[in-house]
């Protein structure tokens, strides 16, 4: 019987460096930080957000990248196993697209940002329960090791921002994920200066991340971005 990695010691997922004791560890991080959302409103309740995004989207998109593809090559059923995550990880890039377009005054925020922190915590225990054992039970640690090296050389240099028509599968997210990361971690950098801008920059600025936003939208929409989708994540 599968244990969920919530459960185990850091010994059991295979040592530090394993890509259970990686997942777990951003997890963790992930619930505190919906935590501190929850009592959070206005501008403070942006900033955490936005924490919240450049965690969820980079960690997500390593593993479509690289954990995905193995469990679906090791495990009979794993496609639908992946499926099912990959149909989270849609509703998440939905949800946040809406939430950044229609900003703070939106009468669909309360409702928009209750279902957002439910979806995550349900792909935390469909990861942690289901998936991520059966990947232990198919690999050894030597192996888990390893493949907590891809996962976190991919997060380092993910996307950090929502891109809802990107495919959620090779090739399409491989190829567009490269580009899509250089222009989301230079609109980070970007928004950050924005913050702490004396006022008269802050619309050069503004400006600055917006057209970087119509950059990424072509990428989202070039053909081979979509590629490798099945229903119903594509878009």
């Amino acid at each position: 019987m599968t244990r969920s990695i919530a459960d185990q010691t850091v010994d059991e997922l295979g040592g530090p460096g394993s890509v259970l004791a990686r997942q777990r560890k951003d997890h963790i991080e992930l619930d505190r930080l919906l935590q501190e959302l929850d009592g959070s409103t206005g501008t403070a309740q942006e900033e955490v957000l936005t924490r919240i995004d450049r965690l969820v989207f980079s960690h997500a998109f390593a593993e479509e990248t690289v954990l995905w593809p193995v469990i679906r090559r090791v495990l009979p059923d794993g496609d639908a196993l992946t499926l099912q995550v990959e149909e989270e990880h849609q509703e998440v890039n939905e949800l946040v697209t809406a939430l950044e377009r229609d900003g703070l005054d939106s009468p669909e925020r309360p409702a928009r940002l209750r279902r957002l922190a439910e979806v995550l915590r349900e792909d935390v225990r469909d990861e942690e329960d289901v998936l991520l054992p059966r990947l232990q039970e198919a690999l050894g640690p030597e192996e888990l090791r390893a493949l907590g090296r891809r996962w976190a050389l991919m997060a380092r240099i993910s996307p950090t921002r929502p891109h809802p028509t990107v495919s959620r599968r090779p090739p399409g997210n491989a190829l567009s994920g490269l580009p899509l990361s250089l222009i989301d971690r230079t609109r980070d950098l970007v928004d950050a200066g924005v913050r702490r801008a004396p006022e008269r920059f802050v619309p050069a600025g503004r400006a600055v991340s917006k057209g970087l936003a119509g950059v990424a939208a072509v990428i989202e929409r070039v053909p081979l971005s979509r590629t490798g989708d099945k229903p119903p994540t594509s878009r």
